[in-house]
């Protein structure tokens, strides 16, 4: 489990944030530092699944022009699209 910004776990998940497409390395990159460790136990293992899909495939589900199909992946990408609100932006 990963506890802190310091760990292995931490730092091998942020080298998976990387993605080949800038417009996801911007959504998860902030994600992971700022909310990732305030999530709790169920939505972390959903963000795990998140970032093991091509970025093809969950493009569309951030630019909200698709949904998920599968209900895990639909509640941790609404999550982090609603993070990125301006409402709800904190730099």
């Amino acid at each position: 489990m990963i506890t802190d910004k310091e760990s292995m776990g931490f730092k091998r998940l942020k080298w998976q944030c990387r993605r080949g497409m800038l417009e996801l390395d911007v959504l998860f990159e902030p994600f992971l530092d700022d909310v990732f460790l305030s999530l709790d136990e169920a939505d972390k293992q959903r963000f795990y699944k998140l970032i093991e899909c091509e970025d093809q495939e969950i493009f569309p589900w951030f630019m909200q022009k698709e949904v998920p199909e599968d209900p895990d992946l639909a509640r941790i990408v609404d999550i982090i699209v609603t993070r990125v609100q301006p409402e709800n932006y904190r730099a």
